[in-house]
């Protein structure tokens, strides 16, 4: 088992982005569906639209914007802050893992490992 650097982004009470979070929106903006997004992730709906709610919550302007079912059906689309976001945490993950490369190497010296 490799240990691995988690980065999220906490404002006040609320993770407003992190690793799941940004899957989610990947997710979301792949098949155009919250409930999609969240059966591809393993989750079930109520725990997406939760997600999705704190991450609009957190930004200026909402991530996604939903439409309510109906004969032609619902769906979910990214605004284009959610891009720019996705673009920017993803640089930021990069980032980071590369500047702490060293000391995760170091790290991982003293973790147990698993048979």
């Amino acid at each position: 088992m490799t240990p691995r650097l988690a980065f999220r982004l906490i404002l006040g009470d609320d993770i407003a982005l992190g690793p799941g979070k940004v899957q989610l929106l990947e997710a979301i903006r792949d098949s155009g569906s919250i409930a999609a997004a969240g059966r591809t992730l393993g989750m079930s709906y109520k725990r997406a639209w939760h997600l999705v709610d704190t991450m609009n919550r957190c930004f200026t302007s909402p991530l996604v914007e939903a439409s309510k079912g109906g004969a032609h059906g619902g769906g979910a689309q990214l605004t284009p802050l959610a891009g720019e976001v996705i673009a920017l945490y993803r640089r930021l993950e990069t980032r980071a893992r590369k500047a702490t490369e060293a000391d995760m190497r170091a790290l991982a010296r003293h973790l147990r490992t698993t048979d």
